[in-house]
């Protein structure tokens, strides 16, 4: 094990770390990315084996981040000052710990019957939370439009809670040509359309959902096989406009876990 104490914003080893923060290109081309986090690090850990790197700060951590710093006493570490840690974490209280790591590619099926599209997501939280969903409901691969955020930035990771580790993503795709090569139904989430309670889910389904304030492009839904709507109380009221992305893909996601469960 090596450590090294780091204390200047223009030692090369922290520029280097701040562009794996801050740049996606730049973690697009080394192939690496920063883990936030105790939770975050295990998870990657028990699929994917130890990081490249560890990255501490000054003055005390948790006590979940020092047992972690212990049982990984082998690999190489670096300390910050705090103000320097702290502008590689994306959370104002950080946990104390962090770890450049090898970004991982998992395998995508062939054939998949349960596919998420994402069509210009901004937010990383947003993102995130919604890869998050995606894993917990089954969702066998998510596509990504080319003007989508970065899933692998500290702050989508941070969202994701683990999501990336286990969940096959697919970066920069072209949806329309991904719409036209999947053989099942896609379903294009939209202000008005057909009842998403109404839809026999049961076939290979993709639900396609778009930017948080703009929603899909004409493009995108004039691909899909139909679109859809999610109910909603009140609408008459004025009360609710409509759901945000993120609400959206988990009602959608969930009633086609909850369908193919009945078959």
């Amino acid at each position: 094990m090596s450590f090294k104490h780091i204390i200047s914003r223009d030692n090369p080893v922290f520029k280097q770390l701040k562009k794996f923060a801050d740049n996606a290109r730049e973690r697009r081309a080394e192939g690496k990315t920063l883990l936030d986090g105790v939770h975050l690090i295990e998870s990657y850990m028990d699929t994917f084996g130890e990081p490249d790197l560890i990255i501490i700060p000054e003055g005390k951590s948790s006590v979940e981040a020092t047992g972690l710093i212990q049982n990984l006493a082998d690999i190489s570490t670096i300390m910050l000052p705090t103000l320097m840690f702290a502008e590689l974490t994306p959370v104002a209280n950080a946990t104390g710990i962090l770890a450049l790591v090898k970004i991982p590619q998992l395998p995508v099926p062939e054939q998949p019957e349960f596919v998420l599209m994402l069509e210009d997501i901004q937010d990383p939280g947003n993102i995130g939370s919604m890869l998050r969903t995606a894993a917990a409901s089954g969702v066998d691969v998510v596509y990504l439009s080319t003007s989508c955020t970065d899933v692998w930035s500290p702050k989508a990771l941070r969202g994701g809670q683990g999501a990336q580790f286990v969940l096959p993503i697919v970066e920069r795709v072209d949806l329309i040509n991904a719409l036209q090569e999947f053989d099942g139904n896609s379903y294009a989430t939209a202000m008005q359309g057909e009842s998403l309670y109404a839809q026999d889910l049961s076939a290979p389904t993709a639900f396609v959902i778009g930017n948080e304030g703009a929603g899909l492009r004409k493009q995108t839904m004039a691909a899909t096989s139909k679109r859809i709507t999610i109910p909603m109380a009140n609408t008459a009221l004025g009360s609710v406009e409509s759901l945000n992305a993120g609400a959206a893909a988990a009602v959608c996601l969930f009633e086609r876990m909850r369908q193919a469960s009945l078959t």
